[in-house]
């Protein structure tokens, strides 16, 4: 019987946990830990934070739905892994101390970096949790004239939520018929290509931005939040009445100094997400080393690729499966959305659709989800 870990209760976590007892059965042992017993469906925050969903709609209790699926939950928090001993240490939560494993999926997620951004938690809302969601609404209320900062500070890598909380607050805006009072730019270090991996995303954006009237402006590093302004790396002070900034963020701190994570500490896995450096250690989701955004959906497709070789292995078995990025939907508005598909080993061009049909998908994926789990 072979004792199988995985750490962090993402969608990739929760995924590879799911799957697994699926493909082995209840031959091994499968455990899965996470910080929280609560599941969060984050791509869903920024329409939380415009009243077109409820917290109760976007989350779910992961124990008992572990439970329910033969999976051994542990609420914890993950200190360090030594890959070497296999073993992971846990500092709180159900399990204070060392955990051996035969074989071990890590799905931790990424950290925050905001020491990079001054003021970033004291003067600028964020949508890293439902709390900050609900405080972000309740911020929404009150803005009725004025410029609106939307920020994808050097690092963040989530360009989807930057842009559709920028198109949600247009929209807001001219419901409430205040538009024409109120100035909504978003601003990044980068072109929009350049936070799509490189994909030529920027026609189809920039014509959708012009059409709700929202600036663009590239090529400015955030580097401070302060209560009526954004300050960048040149000194350049950007007024705003309403500021919302993706923050940056680094991989999990838990495997430094072993040789196998980047400059950023992400996780290098090859094409079958395995981690190279150790044997029988696998890797998906937020944490691993890959070029371009990270989304859940990317998450979720790693985590099945990751399942598959992994039951292979562990029965003798050659493992194929290979990940690719598969598709991305940007929700422009309540009834139209971009929809990006790139392979991500390859030199073909990316497939780039505008449809009302994709955003419909995407609410689909999000009920199907919370359903699934409940």
């Amino acid at each position: 019987m072979a004792k199988i870990l995985i750490v962090g209760g993402g969608f990739s976590g929760v995924i590879a946990a799911e799957s697994l007892v699926k493909k082995l059965g209840d031959e091994h042992e499968i455990t899965l830990v996470s910080r929280s017993r609560e599941f969060l469906f984050y791509p869903a925050l920024v329409r939380l934070a415009f009243g077109r969903c409820t917290p109760d709609d976007i989350s779910f209790n992961l124990r008992d739905a572990m439970l329910d699926r033969r999976v051994r939950f542990v609420e914890g928090e993950v200190a360090r892994i030594n890959p070497r001993e296999r073993k992971v240490t846990f500092a709180h939560g159900d399990l204070i101390g060392e955990m051996p494993y035969d074989f071990l999926v890590v799905a931790l997620g990424r950290r925050l970096a905001t020491e990079r951004i001054t003021g970033f938690f004291e003067h600028a809302h964020h949508l890293l949790s439902l709390n900050a969601a609900k405080r972000f609404s309740k911020a929404l209320e009150t803005f009725h004239q004025g410029r609106a900062v939307i920020g994808h500070c050097p690092g963040a890598r989530l360009p989807v939520p930057l842009f559709e909380t920028a198109f949600a607050l247009s929209r807001l805006l001219e419901e409430r018929g205040e538009r024409n009072l109120c100035q909504i730019t978003i601003v990044s270090s980068e072109t929009p290509d350049e936070m799509f991996g490189g994909v030529p995303i920027s026609a189809a954006l920039n014509a959708a931005l012009e059409a709700h009237g929202i600036e663009l402006r590239s090529g400015f590093n955030i580097r401070e939040a302060k209560p009526n302004s954004i300050i960048f790396d040149d000194g350049q002070a950007l007024e705003c009445d309403l500021s919302m900034l993706l923050p940056p963020f680094r991989g999990p701190a838990a495997l430094l100094g072993w040789g196998i994570t980047d400059e950023e500490d992400y996780i290098d896995v090859d094409h079958k997400m395995r981690v190279p450096a150790v044997e029988q250690v696998y890797a998906a989701g937020d944490c691993v080393s890959f070029p371009g955004p990270k989304m859940g959906h990317m998450a979720v497709r790693q985590a099945e690729v990751v399942v598959d070789n992994l039951s292979a292995e562990i029965e003798g078995h050659a493992s194929a499966a290979v990940y690719d990025h598969e598709m991305l939907v940007l929700a422009i508005g309540e009834n139209d959305s971009i929809f990006l598909h790139k392979k991500l080993w390859t030199d073909e061009p990316a497939d780039i659709q505008q449809s009302r049909f994709w955003g419909w998908a995407k609410r689909k994926q999000e009920h199907y989800w919370k359903a699934k789990h409940a």
